[in-house]
């Protein structure tokens, strides 16, 4: 539980009982519905609160739940219950909140269509940036310690504005073509429209109950939603975001599947989604409002997606940790196998020119090693030993660095610099020991970059890109990812698209 009753519920709670005990199934669903349904709603689908299902507290470990139960959470309406419930019935709520519900929970178009908010129609508000800036070095940092977002200038490295966001926003922010707007999707389904000219969010949809990223189209007119729950892609209107049509995943058996993640391929025009429970790869394009899709069959299920500049080939990885698939895009045939033994996180790759050539690099999950391949012949060329296996790995066209962390295990404190010429780790910090140090992102010209503290005191460091010191700490409440304009709406070789 995140977000749940305002005090005078809670003090009206206080007044109408005394500690309350927890022993049956049936006194936890009471006591749930008596505390928490107001928030989180009666079916745990989420309201003010966020979703109360196993999969979207995934990142929430059990004994994490029964101490916001019990003590609340810093900076949400989330109260603590210690003088409410004993601890039996914290407990008990707890395991309650992970079991799945008795039936499947429907979100289909008429649920959907009810969520729209619009405060602001396209067109109502003014098409002048109401601060100065430049408009394309601009950073949204996504601070998930309390669920803000703040907006950072990327010349002076100064906050221009903080905002709250939608809880557990996942799978990064997404621009524009112009820079103007901003897309956010949370764990919880929303998809929320952000103005950054005027700084106010323009229009909100849920899309489904347990969604996984969003995507923008290369013209900028749809966004299309992966969810885990129900088994859909969505597809949006822009504009407005007005629903337009519910994509059904399934195969010809009717077998359906959960959508790992969605993503746009602008020289096609398309949309590419992955699958996480059939070995298919989709492939969607859309007329007039209507998507069509395009199967490309695969030997194993992959769950991770990295394309080639051109996007004619789809590198995969397969679920089993061992190996990626390169597909190629026109055929939907498998043309490589790639050994990569450590559950690589594709999402995150690289590309750079190297010694007349194009390679990519992508950290592992499972295996301190980052691995470095050649994507004309689609051979490993080098496995580069690491303090650990890591998360994120970042770099810009104008710089001569590669950035990787090792976000698991005991050197998360640890970053890698790696010269992308002679593909040695040339320097290894440490800029808050003890502290996950972790995603890179430049700024526009690629001369300065940003390293996120993951801590609830935690920090954004700036570095100088070329000297590799560090110039300024600007404190922030556990930040995550940090997206620039221009890297993200250009597709920069060095950041994630």
């Amino acid at each position: 539980m995140q977000q749940t009753l305002k005090t005078l519920m809670l003090t009206a709670s206080l007044l109408a009982s005394p500690i309350l005990a927890a022993s049956t199934d049936a006194q936890t669903e009471s006591l749930y519905q008596q505390h928490c349904a107001s928030c989180h709603g009666s079916d745990r689908l989420g309201g003010m609160g966020p979703a109360l299902l196993p999969d979207n507290l995934s990142r929430l470990k059990k004994d994490q739940a029964e101490d916001a139960i019990r003590n609340g959470r810093p900076a949400t309406q989330m109260l603590g219950f210690a003088d409410v419930l004993n601890a039996e019935s914290i407990t008990a709520l707890a395991e309650y909140i992970y079991q799945p519900p008795e039936q499947e929970p429907v979100w289909g178009k008429k649920e959907i269509a009810a969520s729209h908010l619009l405060p602001h129609p396209a067109g109502s508000l003014p098409d002048k940036p109401a601060y100065e800036a430049d408009m394309m070095n601009l950073f949204l940092v996504v601070e998930i310690g309390d669920h803000h977002v703040t907006l950072l200038d990327g010349d002076s490295m100064e906050p221009i504005h903080r905002f709250a966001s939608r809880y557990a926003l996942h799978g990064g922010p997404k621009y524009s073509p112009d820079g103007r707007f901003v897309y956010f999707g949370s764990r919880d389904g929303w998809i929320t429209k952000y103005d950054l000219y005027n700084l106010k969010v323009v229009a909100e949809i849920r899309a489904g109950i347990n969604m996984r990223n969003i995507a923008v189209s290369a013209d900028g007119e749809h966004i299309m939603a992966a969810n885990y729950l129900p088994h859909t892609l969505v597809l949006f209107d822009a504009k407005d975001l007005n629903l337009l049509e519910i994509i059904p995943v399934e195969n010809d058996a009717e077998e359906s599947s959960r959508v790992s993640a969605v993503y746009t391929a602008p020289p096609r025009n398309s949309f590419i989604a992955a699958l996480k429970d059939i070995p298919e790869a989709w492939e969607i394009t859309v007329e007039n409002d209507k998507a069509n899709v395009r199967r490309m069959q695969t030997d194993t299920w992959l769950d991770d997606f990295f394309f080639d500049p051109g996007y004619q080939h789809l590198i995969g990885a397969a679920r089993d940790g061992k190996h990626g698939l390169v597909i190629n895009m026109d055929t939907g045939k498998t043309t490589a196998d790639l050994p990569l033994p450590g559950m690589p996180h594709l999402g995150s790759g690289i590309t750079w020119d190297y010694q007349g050539t194009r390679v990519m690099a992508t950290p592992h999950f499972r295996t301190g090693a980052v691995s470095i391949i050649d994507m004309d012949t689609w051979k490993v060329i080098k496995t580069l030993e690491t303090a650990g296996p890591g998360f994120f790995m970042r770099s810009h066209e104008n710089s001569r660095y590669a950035w990787v962390d090792v976000f698991f295990g005991p050197n998360k404190d640890k970053v890698h610099v790696i010269d992308k010429q002679t593909l040695e780790i040339v320097k290894t910090l440490q800029p808050a020991p003890g502290k996950v140090a972790a995603h890179v992102e430049f700024d526009r010209y690629g001369k300065k970059l940003l390293l996120s503290i993951w801590d609830e005191e935690g920090a954004v460091i700036v570095y100088d890109a070329e000297t590799l010191e560090e110039e300024k700490r600007i404190p922030m409440n556990k930040p995550s990812g940090k997206y620039n304009v221009w890297n993200k709406i250009n597709y920069e070789e060095g950041t994630s698209h």
